[in-house]
């Protein structure tokens, strides 16, 4: 393992809301992703989802028992979604995310509404530095 640089590894990809696996840590992914406008709404059952605003801001809209809120994530903030929480991000021009997942969870939940074209459902990228 090297070290990586989340500006150089900013750097070698496009693609908005297709989160790349810059490392792992035990039996997690470290997904860093470009974002731009709405994602999807759609829930992960059985684990949270941390989210880092490494640039930009993130919106994080929420469904919970007590009604609908939104969470504002500037740059450098963290916010964990508890697990069986139907969410939405939303991210600002120029945003880029690093989020924390167990291996092998979809980028769009165990239940998700209809995915738009600009939302890639994935387990995640392997990044390299060659990319």
């Amino acid at each position: 393992m090297n070290p990586v640089s989340l500006p150089a590894a900013l750097g070698t990809f496009d693609a908005l809301w297709s989160p790349r696996i810059v490392t792992t840590v035990n039996d997690y992914d470290v997904r860093l992703a470009k974002a731009e406008g709405e994602h999807v709404w759609h829930v992960h059952e059985d684990t949270d989802e941390f989210f880092l605003v490494v640039e930009g801001e993130l919106t994080i809209a929420l469904r919970e028992s007590t009604g609908e809120r939104e969470v504002r994530l500037p740059r450098g903030t963290v916010f964990t979604v508890p697990r069986g929480t139907w969410h939405k991000p939303h991210a600002a021009p120029g945003t880029a995310i690093l989020v924390l997942e167990p291996t092998g969870t979809s980028s769009t939940g165990d239940a998700h509404d209809p995915v738009p074209d600009h939302v890639d459902s994935t387990t995640g990228h392997v990044w390299s530095s060659g990319q």
